[in-house]
């Protein structure tokens, strides 16, 4: 069916049903940002492949909301799709629940899938029906009905990392948030993000698309650990080392059914991170108290012996770096027909040539001049540009090996750029520059930090609609919290930068129909050394990424000597870092790319 097609099936059904409006959000059971094939409803229904977006449909409005990364992407995908685009900002009128608010009528019928929306999302809905006299319709799963070739849930194998690779042992983990909730005098713990279980457990699997994980969820207490996930994914070896450890394995398909019968007196559920249908699964006379997984605090502070293993990853990815751009330049002096789709393979094919690399960590954003502008662009097969002529490459890509997870993103000048481009380019360097070199004390909220990476667009009124910085995990997921650097993002009490989290710098500048250009490293907060004084001790950032960035684009006249500097010296790590495992043409390559400014 086409997307109009699965509209017009979908109201047909919603009509069946006596439902008024349908809402369907970009997750799983899990809150995941990345989802398998079977939920990834807005792309099937929609034609929508940007990693977002909330669907809202009723009999005479089919939207999708989406930020601003992704209007010029959403405008071009739902074209003749009978879906409309609308622009989600900051301002919480433009929201689907304020549409909802403005639009429906008392007594209307409003479904969703509660395995989809989290606790959070599900309280605001309740509010809003509250409010306005909607009732919300719970155990109709239209999109099953629509969908009749639904893929099924992956049944892929579930591992241990090496030996050696992690700080703790699971065992340990496990402890850990016993711990903390005795401290909370909580009783039980149920967790459903799976980059958490993963991270706890010590394993990884490959249910999802770039990220190493499996679909499970897991429940915590003083006396047991239980693992719900499908059995199959697991050898004798490892269900044997499990139950050595008290650790049991139930059917993923149990998970509602073992809460329903839970005799506690309490249990700790992350709102954002848990479905309505699995609290709503426990029974009334259980307490429930909301704060975030105690184990995403946990991971998100690496211990020194993860960043020495990312470190290892990051020099393997400089060099299979190395190899792509020694590629690239050669193929662009010598006119070969190169495109995005090729970018994308070379690249991947350079990483793959790495010990100890397992896959990519996310689709590799490759786009030439106008295609640069949308900050999640992803070439396909039906839909990509060519590299010829003048402009800006921009290449934003990662790799996840068993020592970590990659993220990195640079742009090269094709042919001749041109004054503006220069400009620009020397602009969000230097905005890169300013957010690498800044020493701030330990818990400081880290959205605050974001204005001292935009100081050089804002002062010419140019800007980016994304954050400036995201976490990243240690060989798990590339986008992790609770840091996020953004000033569109709110600040709580799990905003605080502590030492040993790793994120990125990631300034950008775009212009709709002409170019884009983001500089992206990954850094680790560093404990700045001697610095301990009566205001607190202060973090710095270690920059972890070993590539060079492009010098032959850099506005000279714009850039200054502290910021030479600072290039300086980080290419001459790079080069000292890499210049061993590199030989020949690649190894001349480097050091061209890292000479001095």
């Amino acid at each position: 069916m086409t997307a109009s097609e699965k509209l017009k099936c979908l109201r047909e059904h919603m009509q069946k049903h006596n439902v008024d409006a349908f809402i369907a959000l970009s997750a799983d059971p899990h809150m995941s940002e990345y989802l398998p094939d079977y939920w990834k409803i807005r792309e099937w229904l929609t034609g929508f492949t940007g990693s977002v977006g909330t669907i809202l449909v009723t009999q005479d409005i089919a939207g999708l909301w989406v930020d601003g990364r992704y209007w010029v992407q959403a405008e071009t995908q739902l074209k003749d799709t009978g879906f409309s685009l609308q622009k989600l900002t900051s301002d919480e009128s433009s929201s689907h629940w304020a549409w909802l608010s403005q639009n429906l009528k008392a007594n209307a019928n409003v479904s969703v899938n509660t395995q989809t929306v989290s606790v959070q999302q599900f309280e605001v809905l309740q509010r809003i029906a509250k409010l306005n006299n909607f009732n919300i319709v719970e155990n109709i799963d239209l999109i099953s009905e629509v969908w009749q070739d639904r893929p099924a849930l992956p049944v892929q194998a579930v591992y241990e990392m090496k030996e050696g690779i992690n700080a703790l042992p699971r065992t340990k983990k496990i402890n850990k948030i016993r711990e903390k909730l005795a401290s909370k005098q909580i009783e039980g713990h149920l967790i459903s993000a799976v980059d958490d279980i993963a991270w706890i457990l010590n394993c990884r699997g490959a249910d999802v698309e770039y990220n190493p994980v499996f679909l499970s969820h897991l429940y915590i207490d003083s006396k047991q650990t239980i693992l719900f996930c499908d059995l199959n994914k697991f050898d004798d070896a490892l269900v044997s080392r499990f139950k050595s450890e008290n650790i049991t394995i139930l059917d993923y398909t149990e998970s509602k059914n073992f809460l329903n019968k839970l005799q506690v007196s309490s249990v700790l559920i992350d709102p954002a991170k848990v479905s309505y249908y699995h609290q709503s699964a426990l029974n009334s006379q259980v307490k429930i108290h909301h704060d975030i997984n105690p184990s995403t605090l946990f991971k998100s502070q690496k211990h020194e012996s993860e960043i020495a293993h990312i470190r290892i990853a990051m020099q393997k990815d400089g060099v299979a770096l190395c190899h792509f751009f020694h590629w690239l330049e050669n193929a662009l002096k010598h006119n070969e027909a190169i495109n995005e789709l090729t970018i994308d393979e070379k690249i991947t094919a350079y990483r793959a040539e790495q010990d100890g690399f397992i896959g990519l960590s996310f689709s590799t954003i490759a786009g030439f001049n106008a295609n640069g502008a949308l900050p999640h662009y992803r070439a396909t097969p039906e839909s990509y540009s060519d590299i010829q002529g003048n402009g800006l490459l921009l290449i934003d890509s990662g790799g996840q090996y068993e020592d970590g997870t990659t993220d990195i993103t640079r742009v090269v000048p094709v042919g001749t750029p041109s004054a503006d481009q220069k400009r620009d380019y020397t602009l969000v360097l230097k905005c890169h520059i300013a957010l690498a070199q800044v020493v701030y004390p330990e818990g400081l909220a880290a959205p605050l930090l974001d204005s001292i990476a935009r100081q050089h667009l804002w002062q010419h009124q140019l800007d980016y609609r994304h954050g400036t910085g995201h976490g990243v995990g240690f060989a798990l997921n590339v986008h992790e919290g609770p840091q996020v650097l953004s000033y569109y993002a709110p600040i709580h009490a799990y905003s605080k930068l502590r030492e040993g989290m790793i994120i990125s710098n990631e300034p950008g500048l775009y212009h709709e129909g002409q170019y884009g250009i983001r500089i992206e490293n990954l850094v680790a907060n560093r404990l700045k050394e001697n610095t301990s004084t009566i205001y607190g001790d202060f973090l710095e950032f270690e920059t972890l990424t070993l590539c060079p960035i492009n010098i032959d684009c850099i506005d000279l006249t714009l850039i200054t000597k502290e910021e030479k500097t600072w290039l300086n010296q980080y290419h001459n790590t790079v080069r000292e870092q890499l210049s061993p495992s590199l030989t020949g043409e690649v190894l001349d390559w480097l050091i061209h790319n890292t000479r001095k400014i």
